[in-house]
């Protein structure tokens, strides 16, 4: 029988998302086992992290500094921006290394279900980027599913007059996917296949 403290720590660890209370344990006796080679650093990181995490100001990423370094770029095109649910999925869009703009971080998507609506997403602040006129495209890179297309509409509906071009991801995703657990393959052959929403040149 463990006790309290590795207790407390496998019950934090299971909270992980993916992991569970035998996956937690596996975990915290690879730790205890490899103290110095991956518990003490492991806890350094963690630390240093958690002391220095930023939100970017602009896009909603998460980096040690504001604006993070993918808005603070001079050499990606600011005129074209891709929307994406989460952090996991600017990642994901990242891994593939073809995307040169910049992007927008919703924090969501619209749920009826659970209750999201357009006041609880990051879209006040996309509307002020938008504003500016620097912006010419974006590009919806939302989940394959019912909420990810209700959002899409929304979006398109509510940036219609602003005579952007909006585009989405086209083929390689499959219905009901998400961005973080596709392949960079799929992911560039849905960014290069994007298509159109609203009809603008």
């Amino acid at each position: 029988m463990a006790g309290k403290d590795i207790e407390i720590l496998i019950k934090q660890i299971a909270k992980l998302p993916s992991l569970g209370a035998r996956s937690a344990r596996r975990i915290v006796l690879h730790l205890l086992n490899k103290r110095e080679s991956s518990f003490l650093p492991l806890i350094d990181a963690l630390t240093n992290v958690a002391t220095s995490i930023k939100t970017c100001e602009i896009c909603g990423n998460f980096d040690t500094i504001s604006p993070c370094p993918i808005c603070s770029s001079q050499t990606r095109d600011s005129s074209i921006v891709c929307v994406v649910r989460d952090v996991a999925d600017l990642w994901a869009m990242e891994r593939v290394s073809l995307f040169k703009g910049k992007y927008h971080v919703l924090g969501g998507v619209l749920s009826a279900m659970e209750g999201v609506v357009p006041e609880d997403l990051n879209i006040e602040s996309l509307e002020e980027r938008i504003k500016t006129g620097e912006i010419k495209e974006l590009v919806l890179a939302l989940p394959a599913t019912i909420d990810g297309q209700i959002t899409s509409h929304y979006l398109v509906s509510r940036f219609k007059e602003s005579g952007i071009k909006i585009t989405t991801l086209a083929q390689g995703i499959p219905m009901g996917a998400e961005l973080d657990y596709m392949d960079e393959g799929t992911i560039q052959l849905a960014l290069n296949s994007r298509k159109s929403l609203n009809n603008q040149d």
